[in-house]
């Protein structure tokens, strides 16, 4: 006998755990299956109290459903797509960014929770991609304008919701987004508190609705406010033009004495266009971007970020996708569910200009030959 075989031998025989089924969620609920099933997959007139009492019940006992009898009683495959469209074949990793991270895990996580498998497609317009994979729904970040992808997608039956206001009439089921308009008046007021006089903006160039949306608050914050606009846009896929325009914006004669810039690498790309010109941040300059990296944090100066809570919006844009796709007779794309998310404000250093110093001089002695 192998060492491997005498190992496996002497391993005490016990009974193997079984996993618990519906019957048993049933039974140490209270329930019928029936209420369980409907519980579980959001379905039946339940009252909130009996359909929250049955998922904590499913919890402790570690009830998970069977992905292939679903399969089977359903038609459904248990899989939600989630990518980036607005770029279209531009080899853009969204995954590489804070924001997109942060909201993939929080909503695999979500998707998990109700017994589904999230899939991470590439950032193509071809349908037959899509065509690949059996999906029950998709969850697109920022569609652009006329997204063909998602139009694509509704025509053939697939449930889609959007993480970002979809302009004009996209048909999609749902969406969730902030209030970028609130978000950027938010900074640009704090920002002038802290005495800047010419506030600038780094934008994009893509028309998703965040860009769209940012950029329009602040130029109708300048005409409100009597500030010449001041602003460089730049694909935002691209980090070597984001450094580029950063360098663009500080080079102008009409330099700002403060920057909002809209995307992750604006705060890093910013402070060394800073350094270049001989700007001290926040003594000459005031910064705020909008990131989800914590490592601004331990820039110098610590640079002050704006949040969109991508956690909550992964959690909330699969939940909506999965009440979609177990709907039996769902809200069409015609009346799309809406939720608008709060953001945050992180002050840090780089928006908060120092007090002015007083430097009492000495009393001066008398000149030489007095």
């Amino acid at each position: 006998m192998t060492a491997a075989g005498k190992h496996q031998a002497s391993r005490p025989l016990g009974r193997r755990l079984e996993r618990a089924g519906i019957r048993d969620v049933a039974a140490a609920a209270g329930v019928s299956i029936t209420t369980v099933s409907d519980a579980l997959n959001g379905k039946g007139r339940l009252p909130d109290a009996t359909r929250r009492h049955v998922r904590e019940v499913a919890d402790r006992l570690g009830y998970r459903p069977s992905a292939a009898a679903r399969t089977l009683r359903t038609g459904r495959s248990g899989l939600i797509g989630l990518t980036v469209t607005t770029y279209g074949e531009e080899p853009f990793t969204f995954t590489e960014f804070a924001y997109f991270a942060e909201m993939a895990r929080a909503a695999t996580s979500a998707a998990l929770a109700r017994g589904y498998a999230l899939v991470i497609l590439p950032a193509s317009s071809r349908h037959d991609v899509w065509g690949n994979v059996a999906l029950d729904g998709t969850v697109v970040i920022d569609p652009s304008d006329h997204d063909p992808v998602v139009t694509e997608l509704v025509r053939q039956g697939v449930p889609v919701v959007s993480d970002g206001r979809p302009a004009g009439s996209l048909p999609v089921h749902a969406w969730v987004d902030n209030d970028h308009e609130e978000a950027v008046l938010g900074i640009l007021d704090h920002l002038a508190a802290a005495g800047a006089r010419r506030i600038g903006l780094l934008t994009g160039t893509s028309t998703d609705t965040y860009t769209r949306l940012s950029t329009t608050a602040y130029l109708e914050w300048c005409q409100r406010v009597g500030q010449e606009p001041v602003y460089e846009a730049y694909p935002a896929h691209d980090p070597c033009a984001g450094a580029v325009a950063a360098d663009r914006l500080l080079a102008r004669p009409d330099r700002p004495d403060a920057v909002y810039g809209l995307f992750d690498p604006n705060g890093t790309d910013l402070l060394a266009a800073a350094r270049r010109y001989g700007l001290r941040v926040p003594d000459d300059l005031l910064l705020v971007c909008c990131s989800e990296s914590g490592g601004y944090a331990g820039t110098d100066p610590p640079i002050t970020t704006l949040s969109l809570q991508p956690r909550r919006i992964g959690t909330a844009v699969v939940q909506l996708l999965i009440d979609a796709i177990e709907r039996t007779e769902g809200i069409g794309p015609a009346h799309p569910v809406q939720q608008v998310m709060p953001t945050e404000l992180i002050i840090r250093a780089s928006s908060q200009r120092r007090p002015h110093r007083t430097t009492v001089s000495p009393p001066r002695g008398p000149a030489r030959g007095e």
